[in-house]
């Protein structure tokens, strides 16, 4: 069985970087949605391999009330789009959320009650792990069991990437501008010391201690 917490481990922000007391810039990195080979990890990942094969899925909602009260939920839960779900075999819950709209002209329903008599289709994405997949499965409206499965959301995957691409490429310019400024600061402080020393040897210093020892 797979922890829960685990297996959907998202973003954590990384904190305030300081590396110099002056001056003092707010240098912060933002973690990535997503990893930088999205399928690679998709296809060698352990989790991602059984979740993408078709099993045992269950909705996990209200399991303290009645089945009655539960299907009711549920029902009304497809409706506004969204509902729990469990992979029976590695015991990982996802909440789900999709779009609700039952327009009859749309081809690629993501909540769909007509496919199947006394069934419930539903499809939702989002990343899981760093890597863009889409859920896909069906639900009994009476078991409030089915089938369902994870498959690799190739389309959001590349935008994702492409907006992955970007955050890196500003931060190696905003990591560019970090050092400058630094060598900039370290040159400057130097230049101080420098003339500092320049004093001193000149007598500038040097007198005024000659006469306290006076």
């Amino acid at each position: 069985m797979m922890n829960d917490a685990a297996a959907l481990a998202n973003m954590i922000p990384y904190d305030t970087i300081g590396l110099y007391e002056q001056p003092k810039p707010r240098f912060i990195f933002k973690m990535p949605r997503v990893v930088p080979d999205q399928k690679s990890k998709f296809e060698s990942d352990e989790l991602f391999r059984r979740l993408s094969r078709e099993g045992e899925i269950r909705y996990t909602g209200y399991r303290e009330r009645s089945i009655e009260e539960r299907q009711a939920r549920f029902l009304n839960g497809c409706r506004e789009g969204h509902t729990e779900t469990s992979f029976v075999a590695s015991g990982t819950n996802l909440q789900l959320v999709f779009n609700a709209n039952q327009n009859p002209y749309l081809h690629d329903k993501e909540c769909d009650f007509e496919k199947e008599h006394g069934k419930v289709h539903i499809k939702s994405y989002f990343i899981m792990n760093g890597v863009c997949v889409r859920f896909r499965g069906w639900l009994d409206l009476e078991r409030l069991d089915g089938v369902g499965c994870l498959e690799y959301d190739e389309r959001r995957a590349m935008h994702e990437d492409a907006i992955l691409r970007d955050q890196i490429d500003r931060y190696n310019q905003r990591l560019r501008e970090f050092e400058d400024t630094k060598r900039a600061y370290r040159d400057n402080r130097q230049d101080e010391m420098e003339a500092v020393r320049r004093g001193v040897v000149s007598g500038g210093i040097g007198v005024g201690a000659s006469m306290w020892r006076r």
